[in-house]
């Protein structure tokens, strides 16, 4: 199993029977492939739907149809859809249930970077700004590090998203919940150790003694 179906499968374990749910731009629109049996939720892509879901088969994509990424994609038999304005009121007001998002770097805090590199040509902000305030529970999907590097750090180096706290990280290697009392490394992933997690980690764990093994059988 590639790394990202691993954080896409356990991230699909996080949502719940008739939730509604924001899938970010790249590795979280997999999460949509790996719902539990007897899940059903309500996906919403801010460019405007509710009831997204992926191509069932090639050769069905439309130019018209796409998540705001611009992938094709499909929908549900009674699917929603409407423009910006609605979208967005459905993201500030605080609709949604869940919103599932890239990373690039979170800290200490739980504040997540992840719209812009410094120096680099990005087409704008997207959502992630409004995604991020508004949505009740905030899930982060990225890889440990990227090219060696830990991309869990003391202090986000690069623009904040939002100086709200997420509610979990999850990634190839672990499972980690942000609080009060710090980063709580809850679940380690087949294949490493706590000792990994660590060693690939520069901000501060905090490490119970009943770390669980990341479970994706669900």
């Amino acid at each position: 199993m590639d790394d990202k179906t691993l954080i896409a499968k356990r991230v699909a374990q996080e949502l719940r029977d008739g939730q509604l749910v924001n899938l970010g731009i790249g590795l979280p629109t997999l999460v949509a492939r790996y719902l539990p049996a007897g899940v059903n939720v309500f996906f919403q892509s801010e460019n405007g739907v509710i009831g997204m879901t992926p191509l069932p088969e090639a050769g069905l994509a439309a130019d018209a149809l796409t998540d705001a990424g611009g992938t094709p994609t499909s929908i549900v038999p009674g699917a929603a859809a409407f423009d910006s304005v609605a979208s967005f009121g459905f993201i500030r007001g605080g609709h949604l249930d869940v919103t599932v998002l890239g990373g690039l770097q979170v800290d200490e805090n739980g504040q997540l970077a992840n719209w812009m590199v410094p120096g680099k040509m990005v087409p704008g902000m997207g959502g992630a700004m409004d995604l991020v305030s508004g949505a009740k529970r905030v899930i982060v999907a990225m890889t440990h590090t990227a090219k060696g590097e830990p991309k869990i750090i003391p202090s986000c180096q690069l623009p904040l998203t939002s100086v709200r706290r997420v509610d979990l990280i999850v990634t190839e290697m672990a499972v980690i919940e942000p609080t009060d009392e710090g980063l709580v490394l809850r679940e380690v992933a087949p294949g490493f150790t706590v000792k990994d997690v660590l060693a690939a980690t520069a901000a501060r764990l905090v490490v119970p003694a009943d770390v669980k093994t990341m479970s994706l059988d669900a």
